[in-house]
């Protein structure tokens, strides 16, 4: 049995609408890494990835160190929830990916301190935080040298949500292109593993994203709301009655304004519209969908609400980004498709 080097799939010549198809029989690659390498086309769709009781019960029968990969830009969403129950008395050490995206005045310290506070909150424990991302290839010998210390010559598991940024990961502790990294979820498909300096780690499946805008939206909008480049935040000053469209994807609207301000941390590609709130209704449901772009494949939506009662807080919507809201205002209802998850939390910046 032959596996595909990028995905871990077993490589297959019979069924082209089947995974692990490679019209070649000695090829390395299956054709879905193929095309997603070479052309950056996904010819099968696996975007919510895969079940994650099947991911960590496989992953709790081994005697492995852990390498738990959460990207920073969409940090709630990946919150692997029973985590500590799940995978009890393992070492785990988290690698905070894509440390780029983040404005360069988010310090590493104000990161840390950051994510070292939600998870506490979470009641989740981990041994040590690399932070890692792209650019220099940031954290590759730090976590190198936390593997030798901690490993004890054990295989190293590298687990994570779809889209966390996994396999990237690997391909710059290797130094090369070996395994299949795009924008798509869900590109890793079976364990697979790989020796690297004479250390044996595991890449998984990516876990099943769940409450996520990505699962909402088409595989082809994806490169619009995923970022690709460092945030540059967008201001807006408040007062009255505000409401922000975030495409036809999300609404936010505030209440109360008074010398307040909001910023909001989405991709470049994603355009968002301010608007007088007692207007607000009125211009949603004329031009979602015309004007406001793009818009989820279920336009059945859901409302989250906040009373703020602190100087700044961070409104997270899942698989977009974040506003974070300061100043006076009452109270604030976002507008999501009803699968999308939402988290007020402490602002970040």
């Amino acid at each position: 049995m032959t596996i595909c080097k990028g995905c871990g799939a077993t490589l297959q010549t019979t069924d082209p609408t089947a995974l692990g198809y490679t019209p070649k029989q000695d090829s390395e690659y299956c054709q879905r890494c193929f095309r997603l390498i070479h052309y950056d086309d996904l010819t099968i769709p696996m975007k919510t990835g895969i079940d994650p009781d099947i991911v960590l019960q496989k992953i709790q029968e081994k005697d492995a160190l852990i390498l738990w990969v959460i990207d920073l830009f969409d940090f709630e969403a990946g919150i692997i929830q029973g985590i500590q129950r799940k995978l009890a008395n393992k070492d785990i050490v988290m690698i905070a990916t894509k440390r780029d995206l983040l404005p360069f005045s988010c310090g590493e310290e104000k990161i840390a301190k950051f994510v070292f506070s939600r998870l506490k909150e979470l009641g989740i424990q981990i041994q040590r935080l690399i932070l890692a991302s792209n650019q220099e290839k940031m954290g590759v010998e730090e976590i190198k040298e936390c593997v030798n210390e901690l490993s004890n010559g054990r295989p190293v598991i590298i687990m994570g949500k779809a889209n966390s940024g996994k396999s990237t990961l690997i391909n710059n502790l290797i130094g090369s292109q070996v395994l299949t990294a795009s924008r798509y979820p869900g590109t890793t498909l079976d364990f697979n593993e790989i020796d690297i300096d004479g250390v044996t780690y595991i890449d998984t499946p990516g876990i099943e994203i769940v409450n996520s805008m990505l699962m909402e939206i088409s595989e082809a909008d994806l490169k619009t709301v995923l970022p690709t480049k460092t945030i540059k935040p967008q201001v807006f000053q408040l007062k009255g009655e505000q409401s922000f469209f975030v495409g036809g994807l999300a609404r936010i609207d505030l209440s109360g304004c008074n010398h307040a301000s909001c910023v909001w941390y989405i991709s470049e590609r994603l355009y968002v519209h301010r608007t007088n709130g007692n207007y607000a209704d009125e211009k949603w449901n004329q031009h979602r969908g015309t004007l406001f772009t793009p818009t989820p494949i279920e336009l059945e939506m859901k409302q989250y609400k906040f009373h703020k009662n602190q100087e700044k807080v961070d409104v997270v919507i899942d698989g977009v980004g974040w506003a974070c809201i300061s100043g006076e205002v009452k109270t604030i209802t976002v507008h999501v498709p009803k699968n999308v998850g939402v988290t007020f939390r402490k602002a970040i910046l």
